[in-house]
């Protein structure tokens, strides 16, 4: 029996909203619980339905999805929120990631994918739409030495091989894709994963890679 995940839309736009749950009904393990035009009617409708995944807009009167996110993280942990906007804004993509989105995908984006995304997300999964990652870190390449903050005594007790993980990570390569590139197995990679994530004290990958790339200059440092 196919396990049916609980959705909900978060939009200003009504058609927008019928539009979404038009092609993502077609998809047999998906259900669209219910629709909110804010950030704050959202909330509301979270207490009662307790969907799986909130597709949520950024940009909306009242409550915008930024907000939004960081009070169902505060509220309903437990609930996944995967962000869709047609801003390609890097400033709102790394507000909505640092407070709890699993990820972040344009409006274009074909159905099918949306879908996937959803399914991922759903799973605990990070999403990033492509050329995000770059997009939301190309400030970092700018940044001159001497503006970097000292890192953190954790970072500097990471193994070599946990630093080439973590440098991995914040490319957005996939465990499958870490292991094929440092010749170890998909385990080995988790391991590391959950001993980055344990050692530097972050949720997730999403915040691994924020992270990472905060000290890009010292983890591409042999030293």
């Amino acid at each position: 029996m196919t396990n049916i995940i609980k959705v909900l839309l978060v939009d200003d736009q009504s058609l927008i909203r019928q539009g979404l749950k038009a092609l993502l009904e077609l998809e047999q393990d998906l259900e669209i619980v219910g629709e909110a035009e804010n950030g704050e009617i959202a909330i509301h409708l979270i207490k009662e339905l307790y969907p799986d995944v909130v597709l949520l807009d950024i940009r909306m009167p009242i409550m915008d999805g930024v907000a939004a996110t960081q009070e169902i993280q505060k509220h309903f942990p437990k609930i996944k929120v995967l962000v869709l906007t047609t801003f390609d804004d890097d400033e709102y993509v790394k507000a909505a990631l640092q407070n709890g989105a699993m990820g972040y995908l344009l409006k274009d984006t074909p159905s099918e994918e949306l879908a996937v995304a959803i399914r991922a997300v759903n799973k605990g999964y990070t999403q990033l739409g492509p050329g995000i990652i770059k997009k939301l870190f190309t400030q970092f390449s700018s940044v001159t030495p001497t503006q970097l903050p000292s890192p953190p005594l954790s970072l500097t007790e990471l193994t070599p091989r946990e630093k080439e993980v973590l440098r991995l990570i914040a490319t957005g390569a996939s465990n499958r894709e870490i292991a094929q590139q440092l010749y170890i197995s998909e385990g080995t990679v988790k391991n590391h994963v959950t001993n980055i994530l344990n050692r530097l004290d972050l949720r997730d990958r999403t915040q691994a890679a924020i992270f990472a790339n905060s000290f890009l200059l010292y983890l591409n440092d042999p030293n």
